[in-house]
């Protein structure tokens, strides 16, 4: 229990991946830019939702900041404007908004973080976001939480002995899950990265229920790893907090 905190800073740090930070207030421009460029990031930093989507038409980041309370990112959330490439985006939220659905701007996957925001949560969403972007693992390379491991070359998935066999849903469903352990997903974020986009609540849990049978079907005395947070969402990891 005690040997996997040593490796966590080392998946905080970045490799020179190219972030764009898009932040009208100057102190937090200037704590996220100083911040993610001493974690070993390359930053560029924009004031205006406008003008970092147009930064973004002809330059290429690898991941986009986005102080999410912007007076133009909502219109911008309208418009949706095309781009050739799709990074993806976290979302600095007010804390009374985060039941407001934020306008996705036209990128790829989404994350966010409630503000008043601890820089420690900002670098490991960041760090969790690029390694989404990613090819295949190498082979060999598998994602796993205790007995539950995940192969993406192979796109199977065990728990100890036992096949999981998922749909594709399921399986990207779980792999969110396994990717950000212990931490609660809403319904929305779930849909989003499942399907692409909400599908609404009754077909979530319904989905969540079928894996939740598969995952936590095995033998008597097996921890359950697939957990409901009611009106907020759902998590996975041990319940005692025994990762």
């Amino acid at each position: 229990m005690h040997g996997t905190p040593s490796h966590r800073p080392a998946l905080a740090r970045g490799a020179g991946q190219r972030l764009l930070i898009v932040a009208g207030a100057p102190d937090v421009a200037e704590l996220l830019s100083t911040t993610l460029e001493l974690a070993g990031y390359r930053i560029v930093t924009v004031a205006a939702a406008a003008d970092g989507v147009a930064l973004l038409t002809r330059e290429r980041f690898d991941l986009v900041v986005v102080d999410a309370t912007l007076p133009d990112v909502t219109e911008l959330g309208r418009t949706r404007p095309t781009l050739a490439r799709r990074p993806p985006v976290l979302l600095l939220i007010d804390y009374e908004s985060l039941d407001r659905i934020v306008p996705e701007l036209g990128l790829g996957e989404r994350d966010y973080v409630a503000k008043p925001f601890r820089v420690a949560d900002i670098l490991a969403r960041v760090q969790i976001l690029l390694r989404g972007t990613g090819a295949r693992p190498a082979p060999g390379r598998a994602l796993s939480y205790r007995d539950l491991v995940l192969d993406d070359a192979l796109c199977e998935a065990r728990r100890g002995a036992r096949a999981l066999d998922l749909t594709p849903a399921e399986y990207r469903l779980l792999r969110h899950l396994l990717v950000n352990a212990h931490r609660v997903l809403s319904k929305e974020q779930i849909g989003r990265y499942v399907w692409g986009h909400h599908r609404g609540d009754n077909a979530i849990e319904q989905l969540v229920s079928r894996l939740r049978r598969k995952v936590d079907q095995g033998p008597s005395g097996a921890p359950e790893l697939i957990h409901t947070r009611r009106g907020f969402g759902y998590w996975l990891g041990r319940a005692d907090g025994d990762a």
